[in-house]
């Protein structure tokens, strides 16, 4: 199951539990944030695409960190003129973990962490 989303004036292809940096939001955290802009949902060899977004659907995700990506080199030169500048910009994102797909009315979410299901079948043996 996926989703394509519309934040910050970009796009993102997303499924559930996928971790990804979008624009600075507005959110503490571990808090919950919730895109309604959903311009398609697709899985299980179906697509529906919105016009321009699709109605009723939303996508749920966590807020783990406010963060800053790398440095960018903004350097300018004028040859033989002995001029130059250097600029560096770090620009502020938020990474979320996506939780979950609510679309045509069912939600999607991410399947059990497998690290669990393994433990309960190790059960010590005598």
């Amino acid at each position: 199951m996926f989703a394509v989303i519309r934040t910050g004036g970009k796009q993102y292809r997303v499924s559930p539990n996928a971790v990804l940096k979008v624009e600075k939001l507005d959110a503490e955290a571990g808090g919950t944030v919730t895109f309604t802009d959903v311009l398609a949902v697709g899985g299980d060899g179906s697509l529906t695409l919105g016009a321009p977004t699709i109605a009723d659907a939303s996508v749920t995700a966590t807020v783990i960190a406010q963060d800053r990506l790398d440095k960018i080199i903004i350097f300018k030169k004028r040859r033989r003129q002995n001029s130059r500048r250097r600029n560096g910009h770090r620009q502020h994102v938020t990474v979320l973990r996506i939780a979950g797909i609510n679309a045509n009315g069912q939600t999607y979410t991410a399947p059990e962490a497998p690290a669990e299901a393994a433990a309960e079948t190790q059960a010590p043996q005598e």
